[in-house]
């Protein structure tokens, strides 16, 4: 089949940009990304706006916030106190931190803002709250569902 399904495995170029044309993420250069639609594995938009592309097809796409990373979560921002910190550290603003949840879970946390005493650091996606545009092609339908 030539067409993308619910359920297809695909093979696809991208390119995601931000409103003002800024790109924050790209497939030119690399191989393209290999995944099956419906198993979570991408945001629900990339997903929507490849169903029935068909092979070779190129396609420009806009999602708002909800269909990417959603809304920034105030509960994701938290001052903490740079004595909790590694004494080695020297925290600097976009630098990326790994913390463990109580139940041992990795989260990706990062330094917005330095203070004399304290730092902030915020574990919302950097894209959350923003709208994206993302430039696809599909280069491969490697399987699709059956239709009877």
């Amino acid at each position: 089949m030539n067409q993308v399904t619910v359920n297809s495995t695909v093979k696809v170029h991208y390119t995601g940009k931000l409103a003002d044309g800024e790109v924050f993420d790209t497939s030119d250069g690399k191989e393209p990304i290999e995944f099956t639609l419906g198993q979570g594995q991408l945001i629900p938009g990339f997903e929507k706006g490849l169903i029935d592309m068909k092979l070779n097809e190129k396609k420009t796409i806009n999602m708002t916030k909800d269909d990417a990373y959603g809304e920034v979560n105030e509960t994701l921002i938290q001052e903490v106190k740079k004595t909790d910190l590694p004494q080695d550290m020297e925290p600097k603003v976009g630098m990326g931190l790994v913390s463990k949840s109580p139940d041992g879970q990795e989260i990706n946390l990062m330094v917005v803002e330095v203070k004399e005493e304290t730092i902030v650091i915020d574990g919302n996606h950097p894209l959350a709250g923003r709208d994206l545009i993302f430039d696809l092609e599909v280069v491969e339908i490697i399987a699709s569902e059956v239709k009877a």
